[in-house]
């Protein structure tokens, strides 16, 4: 399992781990348009690739890039890959670290909150082909995430919304209320809040880390939301990974009072928080077939007629794989329009 850091010298953190790891030469992977701002994070050492950080470029084009230029530079088994971004650079950067030579070592240092309390630890590295999200990919552990909060002040609102929405999922897994300050995020309200999403994340990635029980949990909210989040994409409107997971929660937590027995007063209260804060991704009767079908193209199904959902009994009481066929899945996109005022 990786080593997990929080500090507020990432620098000085970087550093200790590289004298302390025998390795021939780091490789380092960031942003295009945050490579001033993030310079100093890697010290005496220089960017070896700047790489386009949106959803759209984690594809199977740019993952050849890293890995050629992984070649061209001649890294070897002893090198070390350290991927300072957001949870594209981390999810990308990953896999490349996965594939070059079966398997090379890789720091990760997020920038953005949802890398800090998803994306850059646990080990799922991929990207994604022909509009299904993270469909490629591999399991291989960082051998080290260095989290510090203060990047957060550099975020836009968006980008604070989108990692928030997975604070709040770890929430409902772990059975605490999430909160919804009715005067919006701010950084000082989600700072104090980091380590303890990010140890309880860990917590279930050390007991599964695989996803071939416990961990599938942690697909809470997903299975709609990247749905959502591809529709989006393919709209030409693409919309931050976190905010397409807050309104896959509200699907979730519908089909979990009508699947699972979820309190539907609770369900109404918590979606009721959710569409206080988040922006919403609009969508109609008509796009119900292709959203189906992106739903049908999850990674999690196991057979045909149905889509595997991780659902809630009650906070804190997942149930990590339930079926639900498609009739049942239209009507409960008919309730999240409903319950969204869409």
């Amino acid at each position: 399992m990786d080593r997990l850091f929080f500090s507020d010298s990432p620098e000085l953190k970087l550093s200790e781990i590289l004298e302390l790891t025998p390795h021939d030469r780091a490789f380092v992977i960031m942003p295009a348009g945050c490579a001033s701002m993030l310079g100093e994070v890697i010290g005496n050492l220089s960017p070896s690739l700047l790489i386009d950080d949106r959803e759209e470029a984690k594809n199977m084009a740019s993952l050849e890039r890293i890995l050629s230029a992984m070649l061209e530079q001649g890294l070897t088994r002893r090198s070390i890959v350290i991927n300072i971004g957001g949870g594209v650079t981390t999810d990308i950067g990953g896999l490349a670290a996965a594939l070059y030579m079966r398997g090379i070592r890789y720091i990760n240092i997020p920038t953005t909150l949802l890398a800090m309390v998803d994306a850059s630890s646990g080990g799922k590295t991929a990207v994604d082909l022909q509009g299904v999200k993270n469909i490629v990919g591999a399991f291989h552990q960082p051998l080290a995430t260095i989290i510090t909060p203060a990047f957060l002040r550099t975020l836009p609102d968006e980008q604070l919304l989108s990692g928030y929405a997975e604070m709040v999922k770890h929430d409902l897994l772990r059975g605490a209320m999430p909160g919804f300050p009715a005067a919006g995020l701010t950084v000082e309200s989600v700072a104090s809040d980091i380590e303890q999403s990010v140890m309880f994340k860990q917590r279930i990635v050390s007991a599964d880390p695989e996803e071939k029980g416990l961990r599938r949990i942690l697909n809470l909210g997903h299975t709609a939301g990247h749905a959502f989040e591809a529709l989006a994409l393919q709209r030409g409107a693409p919309a931050a990974h976190g905010i397409a997971v807050a309104q896959g929660l509200v699907t979730a937590l519908v089909l979990s009072v009508m699947a699972g027995g979820f309190p539907s007063a609770l369900m109404q209260s918590i979606v009721a928080g959710i569409r206080s804060l988040f922006p919403i991704i609009p969508f109609g009767c008509k796009d119900y077939e292709e959203l189906l079908g992106l739903m049908h193209s999850d990674k999690k199904n196991q057979g045909k007629g149905s889509v595997a959902f991780t659902l809630l009994a009650a906070p804190g009481k997942p149930m990590e794989r339930v079926d639900i066929d498609d009739a049942t899945l239209r009507e409960a996109l008919d309730i999240t329009r409903d319950l969204l005022g869409i």
